[in-house]
C-alpha cells in the first residue's frame, strides 16, 4: 500500500512560470550553475543553488547560502512570483518533445513508506550532498524539488489519467530552452482525487528513479522533526514532494565516465591492461556508440575503441555485478585506474548521455585522459535490483527529459 496525498502546492504565476522553471540543481557544477542564472533573476536555480547569488569565494555549503535560499523563497512569495494554492490538489505534469510524451502525477508521498520498504531506492548517496539538501529543506521549510518515481504500469489507470487530463486547461504551459513543453493541470475534484489515491493504495511499491539525495534528506528531516515517529500523515514534514510516472513512459539514457589521468600508465600500457579483460572489436577516429550489454566505447588520445567484456557470462547469477556500470568499475576503474570510490574520487567525472559523445571528446581534449560510453541501464534492471534490496553503483541512470524545479513546492508547516 502506497500513501499518496494531494496538497496545496506553491506554484509560479503563469506569467513568471517560464522564468522560474529551472533544471534540477544537481545537473550543474558550480561554474555551470553560475552561468545558468546569469541574466535570469527569477530562475529557481537561484534558490536551489543559492551560492549563485554570491561571488566565487563563497563556500557552496555555508550558512549564508541557505539563509539566502530562504530569504529569496519568502521574497518571491511576497511578490506573488510564487503563489500557494488555496485547496488541496493533485497535479498532472506533462512533458512533451517532438518524439516523446510523459505524464506524471504530482503529490505527497510518505516517509514511512520509505522506511517500510514500499518506496524503493537503488543508488548510494554522498553524505555531503545529503547534508546539503537537509540544510536546504531546514532553512527553507520546504521541499523545493520533486523526487522522480515510477510505478509498474497498468494500461487502464493510464487511460483514466489521460481522460482526467482532457477535462482541464493547463494552469502552466511553457516551453523550456531545450524545446520541451511543460504543462501542469490541477486536479481538485474530490472524486478524481479518490481515484488516484485508491490506485496508489493498491500498489505494492514505488521506485525512486531520480532524486535520491532529496529523498534521503526528506527522511532525515522527518525523523529529526518528529522524534523518530513518522506515521502521522497530518504532519507535513512526514510527507515529501514526488512526481510519479508509469514505468513505460520513462527514458533512461547512458551515464558516461571521464577520467582525468591514467594512474601513471602510459597510453599503450593502459591499453594493454584493458585488453586483459576486453576484446577490441573495432577502432575509429570517429565516435562509436556501444549497442549491446557488456560492450563499451572508450576514447583514448584521439582513437575510439569498441570494447567487449570477455567474461560477462560468468556474472549471470549476480544482478549487480552484471550491470555495465559495475563491470566498468570492477575491471578498469578500480583495478587499473585506482578509482576505488567513484562517489568521492575527484579524478572521475560523469557525463549524462543527453550531452552526446561529443561531450566526451571535448573533455578528453581538455582536462581528461580517457572516456567511457556505456549502454543505458534498463528499467527492468533497476526494478530487479530495487526489489532485491540492492543498491547500484553511483550515477547508474540518467533520466531524460529532466523535470523542472520551481513548478511545485511543498511548504513544511510543522
Amino acid at each position: 500500500m502506497i500513501n499518496f496525498l494531494p496538497f496545496k502546492s506553491l506554484i509560479p504565476s503563469q506569467d513568471k512560470a517560464k522564468e522560474v522553471a529551472a533544471l534540477p540543481y544537481d545537473v550543474f557544477n558550480q561554474i555551470e550553475a553560475k552561468l545558468e542564472v546569469n541574466d535570469k533573476p527569477y530562475s529557481f536555480l537561484r534558490i536551489d543553488r543559492a551560492e549563485t547569488n554570491f561571488d566565487d569565494n563563497t563556500h557552496i555549503y555555508s550558512e549564508q547560502v541557505y539563509k539566502k535560499a530562504s530569504s529569496l523563497l519568502n521574497e518571491w512569495i511576497e511578490k506573488e512570483i510564487l503563489i500557494q494554492d488555496d485547496e488541496e490538489s493533485f497535479y498532472l505534469y506533462e512533458l512533451k518533445s517532438a518524439n516523446h510524451q510523459q505524464t506524471g502525477i504530482v503529490g505527497l508521498t510518505a516517509v514511512n513508506d520509505m522506511l517500510n520498504g514500499s518506496i524503493k531506492d537503488h543508488e548510494l548517496t554522498r553524505k555531503d550532498k545529503q547534508i546539503d539538501r537537509i540544510n536546504h529543506i531546514d532553512y527553507c521549510h520546504a521541499h523545493t524539488g520533486p523526487i522522480l518515481m515510477f510505478y509498474k504500469d497498468e494500461l487502464n489507470f493510464g487511460l483514466i489519467i489521460e481522460s482526467i487530463k482532457e477535462k482541464y486547461l493547463p494552469i502552466i504551459d511553457v516551453v523550456s530552452d531545450d524545446a520541451i513543453r511543460h504543462r501542469v493541470f490541477r486536479i481538485a475534484n474530490l472524486s478524481e482525487q479518490n481515484i488516484i489515491k485508491h490506485h496508489f493504495n493498491t500498489l505494492n511499491a514505488l521506485y525512486i528513479a531520480d532524486g535520491h539525495h532529496r529523498a534521503a534528506a526528506a527522511k532525515a528531516i522527518a525523523l529529526k522533526r518528529n522524534n523518530q515517529v513518522v506515521t502521522d500523515l497530518s504532519k507535513s514534514s512526514n510527507l515529501f514532494l514526488s512526481v510519479v510516472f508509469p514505468e513505460t513512459q520513462l527514458t533512461i539514457l547512458d551515464y558516461n565516465r571521464v577520467i582525468k589521468d591514467l594512474n601513471h600508465y602510459e597510453p599503450e600500457d593502459f591499453l594493454s591492461e584493458v585488453e586483459k579483460s576486453f576484446e577490441i572489436i573495432s577502432t575509429s577516429s570517429q565516435s562509436i556508440s556501444p549497442i549491446h550489454k557488456g560492450s563499451f566505447s572508450m576514447l583514448l588520445l584521439d582513437t575510439w575503441y569498441l570494447l567487449k567484456y570477455k567474461n560477462r557470462d560468468l556474472l549471470l547469477g549476480s544482478p549487480i555485478d552484471l550491470l555495465d556500470v559495475s563491470i566498468l568499475q570492477n575491471t578498469i576503474l578500480n583495478p587499473i585506474l585506482g578509482i576505488i570510490d567513484p562517489i568521492t574520487d575527484s579524478r572521475i567525472d560523469f557525463v549524462g548521455g543527453v550531452k552526446g559523445l561529443d561531450a566526451l571528446q571535448t573533455r578528453v581534449q581538455n582536462d581528461c585522459k580517457v572516456a567511457f560510453a556505456l549502454v543505458p541501464t534498463s528499467i527492468d534492471e533497476l526494478i530487479q535490483i530495487s526489489d532485491l534490496g540492492h543498491l547500484m553503483p553511483p550515477k547508474s541512470t540518467w533520466f531524460e527529459p529532466k523535470l523542472r524545479s520551481g513548478l511545485f513546492i511543498h511548504l513544511i508547516e510543522d
